[in-house]
């Protein structure tokens, strides 16, 4: 008797998705039967506070969930992304979640005016952040008279106080020392805040000094014979300040990134990792200025999603460049080809029989996942390339039977034997056991209406209270906060010990 075993199989993608399943239009409905504006703008705030009612007890119930790690039988690395799979909530806004759900179990006084719709969501996160059970009653009671901005202002405010205190404390004082960056949703440009100690913040001046003078001289010679050179700088010594404009300064810092990179490019066994790419056409490479890419005549026309759209030109896994923008950097860049079908999107096999992925490969395997991991719920950059037919099993190295696992993934699907399919948007994990993990996987149909999903009696009123949007006193918000009795007796209580 022969017996065999299917470690992995690979579905033609089809066009389209199947959608989880169909509900009556509101809009449609809105229109046949209009209602009056009061009664509209009475609806809507009945529906914001049984929004927030039901938020309260889906976050009771998954910070529950968190506490048994039920997520953690489904080989998710933590809740958040259990979530963010199961749930289809982004990323950030699952983690925030799991923050917030596990807050409300230790703050019972926000609980219960969570769970009765008379503090928003909004508020309750903000005050989440600073909230301990000896302050939350203060904190809870000052902010009932704060709109949800103002709310926010004071969180953040009452935060860098607290830190600011505990810096002060001998023995106590915290490392400053990170970077943050976001990107602007307008016009897709970075912005970065860093801190650094004296020592590093002074290596990160000078080299901007000197970037800055190159960028400005690049060949200038009588530059070494200047008296006013600026000096090196230390930690014992503070920098002069700098009398160039910051303009100059954002390119310098752009400068000694650019040649950290060449440097290691040069030197690198895969060169890949230290590149940046940009995903751009021809018709946007010969586009001139004011002219649209996509209105180039290029045979059919194609939507704006696929990737051989002829106005595509952006960042890879990041925002959009003009074409302009794309023909400068052009000039002194390698460019390399990534051939797409235009019907399907599909990058088209580019590989050879090799278990190690030549640079091209790991280009479109890239691109077609997105940049992260592929296992349902984890958003992981850090991947590894993985054989959906595994190489021991005869597969091959190629495009279409690759896939992007972090090393955490990657080892569990090893481990455990997953049967992965590739299908229209993605992948399907099928343990050995039968249960399989989609991508997304579809929302169950809702029973009922949303006045069941919680206890809180709901009114037009309890959502809306008598918040007059006055200007906030943040100076005066925060001594009082600081100032209370339940903040202070942590301290007399340790001076009395």
């Amino acid at each position: 008797m022969l017996t065999a075993s299917i470690e992995h199989m690979i579905e033609p993608l089809e066009s389209g998705l199947t959608p989880g399943g169909s509900a009556p239009d509101p809009f449609e409905a809105l229109e046949a039967a209009p209602l009056p504006t009061e009664r509209l703008e009475a609806e809507l705030c009945a529906l914001a506070g049984h929004i927030t009612a039901a938020t309260c007890r889906f976050l009771i119930f998954l910070g529950e969930f968190d506490a048994r790690r039920g997520w953690a039988s489904w080989d998710m690395p933590s809740c958040a992304a259990w979530l963010s799979w199961k749930c289809q909530i982004a990323p950030g806004t699952a983690r925030e979640h799991v923050r917030v759900a596990a807050a409300l179990r230790t703050l019972p006084v926000i609980r219960r005016a969570f769970a009765a719709a008379a503090m928003s969501y909004s508020k309750v996160r903000a005050l989440t952040r600073i909230a301990t059970p000896a302050t939350e009653q203060d904190l809870a009671s000052m902010a009932a008279g704060m709109t949800a901005s103002q709310a926010e202002r004071f969180a953040r405010a009452y935060h860098q106080c607290k830190e600011r205190e505990t810096e002060d404390r001998p023995g106590q004082r915290a490392p400053r020392k990170s970077l943050r960056w976001r990107f602007d949703e307008d016009t897709g440009g970075i912005t970065f805040t860093v801190a650094l100690p004296p020592e590093q913040g002074a290596v990160l001046l000078q080299a901007l000094r000197a970037a800055a003078g190159d960028l400005e001289h690049p060949h200038d010679d009588e530059q070494e014979g200047r008296e006013d050179k600026p000096q090196p700088v230390t930690a014992d010594s503070r920098p002069e300040p700098f009398r160039i404009g910051t303009t100059d300064l954002a390119d310098a810092l752009a400068e000694v990134a650019g040649a950290y990179l060449r440097e290691k490019i040069i030197s690198a066994d895969n060169a890949d990792i230290y590149q940046v790419v940009i995903h751009t056409t021809p018709q946007a490479l010969t586009t001139r200025p004011g002219e649209d890419p996509a209105s180039v005549p290029a045979g059919t026309p194609l939507p704006i999603g696929n990737p051989a759209w002829p106005g595509r030109c952006h960042v890879e896994d990041g925002p959009a460049i003009t074409p302009q923008a794309a023909q400068l950097i052009a000039c002194g860049a390698t460019a390399s080809t990534m051939v797409h079908d235009p019907g399907s999107g599909e990058i088209l096999n580019v590989g050879r029989r090799s278990r190690r992925a030549t640079p091209a490969i790991r280009r479109a395997v890239r691109e077609r996942d997105g940049y992260r991991c592929t296992f349902p719920g984890c958003d992981s950059r850090r991947t590894d390339l993985h054989h959906i037919t595994w190489w021991s099993r005869g597969g091959h190295t190629s495009a279409a039977n690759l896939q992007l696992l972090c090393k955490a993934h990657h080892a569990i699907v090893h481990d455990k034997g997953y049967i992965i399919t590739r299908r229209p948007g993605g992948y399907t994990f099928t343990r050995p056991d039968g249960l399989t993990l989609a991508t997304p996987p579809a929302l169950p149909q809702p029973a009922g209406g949303i006045s069941q999903t919680h206890d809180a009696a709901i009114t037009p009123d309890t959502i809306s209270k008598p918040v007059y949007g006055e200007r906030l006193d943040l100076h005066l918000a925060i001594w009082i906060a600081l100032n209370n009795k339940h903040d202070r007796q942590p301290e007399h209580t340790a001076q009395a010990a």
